[in-house]
């Protein structure tokens, strides 16, 4: 049995105040992962296209005032 299917099982037996703290515990360490990621691709230039884009569309004429 795998690491990930020994989780699965524990995770099948908790409560429904345990699955819910670890509910909420994971969606909070999910989105700083996902936080994470961005800022690493950000600072290495990965992002710049999306940018670029923008940039390019709005010197185009393609973007209105919010």
């Amino acid at each position: 049995m795998t690491t990930v299917e020994t989780i699965e099982e524990q995770i099948a037996e908790l409560d429904n105040a345990s699955f819910s703290k670890l509910r909420d515990w994971f969606l909070e360490f999910d989105q700083s992962r996902w936080d994470k990621q961005i800022e690493v691709d950000s600072n290495a230039g990965k992002l710049d296209f999306l940018i670029n884009t923008a940039l390019d569309e709005h010197q185009a004429g393609k973007t209105r005032d919010l």
